[in-house]
């Protein structure tokens, strides 16, 4: 599509027909003098070298009147702006995490695997987006700040391990980390994603009051209860989710807690906080203008020097 960025200079085109309607004094009257090229246009004739002579003037000045009006070639580019929204992934690195349950491309896989998968799709799509990463154990620890460097997130998930922080589940530590980080930068728009496939075994502090601590700061947590067993079924159960923990952090922070037993529901579950957190790479495209103004520029150039070359020549 062609738009111009001075319409206006268009209205210049009909100048020299109206100069040729202006009337011509005679004797030794003062006469308005007019450009050399308007004129020529202006003066009447009939000889068929004048007339391409003509011709060839009213080109260069539809060319420079064209130029003038600045013509720009509008194209549609996706729109690749910062959204100005802060996500960070908490992620529960306990030994449970090791557990081989889940599928993936027809083969058993653990968890960490599964969610490292999902995860790192999730956030190759978040173009626009801050991303970083706490993983928690005993202790939770910072994998990756809030960057724009999406592979670089993705290559710590792809690092991070079980054991390096011990075995066990201290969500709260981990909750707690990520609050911390997030609200170390300036941002309008802050979320956490904890993932956890256990029950709160740190004595510190209580989750709960961390995602109270949240809601009152602005920023939103999501929860994913992950695994197949969960204490509100089987409460024996040895690796079993306290999903009931995990809806109250998500319910205080004004977020959503998804339940995630397959990797069918973990897919599932990335899609959804596409939908309430929208992904800044779904925008409108961006109207992006190029001018093309110096092609008639170069039109009227080169036909000044045909009409040179024909005078002199």
């Amino acid at each position: 599509m062609i738009t111009f960025a001075t319409p206006l200079a268009l209205l210049l085109l009909p100048l020299p027909l109206l100069a040729r309607l202006l009337p011509v004094q005679s004797g030794g009257g003062q006469v308005m003098e007019l450009p050399e090229g308007i004129a020529a246009v202006a003066r009447p004739t009939e000889a068929p070298d004048h007339r391409r002579s003509h011709l060839l003037l009213a080109l260069i000045w539809a060319s420079l009147c064209l130029a003038l009006a600045g013509p720009e070639r509008v194209v549609l580019m996706p729109d690749q702006s910062a959204s100005g929204r802060d996500i960070m992934i908490a992620l529960d690195m306990s030994g449970s995490m090791a557990t081989p349950d889940f599928a993936l491309d027809g083969a058993t896989v653990t968890r960490l695997e599964a969610v490292k998968q999902v995860a790192k799709s999730f956030i190759a799509a978040r173009s626009g987006d801050r991303i970083g990463l706490v993983v928690f154990a005993d202790r939770a620890y910072v994998a990756a700040p809030l960057t724009y460097d999406l592979k670089a997130v993705s290559r710590a998930l792809d690092e991070a391990e079980i054991g390096l922080t011990g075995r066990s589940t201290a969500i709260s530590e981990g909750l707690g980390l990520a609050l911390k980080r997030s609200l170390a930068e300036a941002s309008d728009a802050r979320v956490i994603v904890l993932l956890s496939d256990g029950r709160e075994t740190g004595d510190r502090t209580d989750a709960r009051l961390v995602a109270g601590l949240a809601e009152k700061v602005g920023v939103r947590i999501h929860t994913v209860a992950l695994g197949p067993e969960d204490l509100e079924t089987r409460p024996a159960a040895r690796d079993a989710v306290d999903v009931a923990m995990l809806r109250a952090i998500a319910q205080e922070a004004g977020g959503e807690t998804f339940r995630v037993r397959t990797t069918a529901d973990l897919q599932a579950m990335a899609g959804a906080l596409d939908r309430l957190e929208p992904n800044p790479t779904k925008r409108p495209p961006v109207e992006v203008p190029h001018p093309v103004w110096t092609w008639p520029a170069a039109l009227a150039l080169f036909l000044t020097l045909v009409a040179g070359w024909r005078r002199w020549g």
